[in-house]
């Protein structure tokens, strides 16, 4: 059963630990030493939940709904198109390190933030809902609610390391060369991301 679970660490850490939209605006909240503890924990949960849903064998109807996945691949690239574009304002501006400038402001509008940066992105009920949740169903008895932990551990330990190591991270970008290069690369993967989801939409 150790092994089940350590499987389900692995494979949680190798689809989370990618490059994506909800990465990097850990990240960014990490280094700018907001809400250090709120954001990582929504991430986590989140994703144990919806971990949750496809170990349990639910979902897979709603995810292969064509309406519902195109209705969330618009509205996933309009926010992060919006935030790309917020992150490229910032990377034009001079100056370094600003706690108080870009980002949500409030913890309400943390909670917000995050939920849109987590859920609007369809490809997070590809991983965790179909993928996990497939691979999960493998395993006999008790085995898949022990792959699922482990995926939803990977999850916990990653998000939280990220935020904090970003807090450490951040007398870093007092540098305004560092705050730049973070900016940028935040802008193009928002970009990236929104333009991966809307293009199938033009394809004749």
């Amino acid at each position: 059963m150790l092994g089940i679970y350590f499987k389900g660490l692995a494979l949680g850490a190798s689809l989370i630990i990618a490059i994506g939209a909800q990465n990097a605006f850990v990240l960014s909240q990490g280094v700018r030493k907001k809400y250090n503890i709120i954001i990582p924990f929504i991430c986590s949960l989140s994703d144990a939940i919806l971990i949750s849903v496809g170990v349990l064998g639910v979902g897979q109807i709603l995810a292969s709904n064509q309406l519902v996945s195109n209705i969330a691949s618009i509205g996933g690239a309009l926010f992060l198109g919006w935030y790309g574009y917020k992150s490229f304002r910032s990377f034009l501006k001079p100056g370094t390190l600003d706690e108080s400038e870009e980002g949500p402001q409030t913890l309400k509008a943390a909670v917000l933030f995050t939920l849109a940066v987590t859920l609007l992105n369809p490809h997070v009920y590809i991983d965790t809902i179909l993928l996990l949740g497939s691979i999960s169903s493998q395993f006999e008895g008790n085995g898949k609610y022990a792959f699922g932990a482990g995926a939803v551990t990977a999850s916990f330990l990653w998000f939280f390391s990220l935020s904090l190591g970003g807090k450490l991270l951040s007398p870093v970008f007092k540098n305004p060369l560092a705050w730049k290069i973070l900016d940028l690369i935040i802008t193009l993967i928002m970009w990236f991301i929104a333009f991966s989801l809307i293009r199938g939409f033009f394809v004749l």
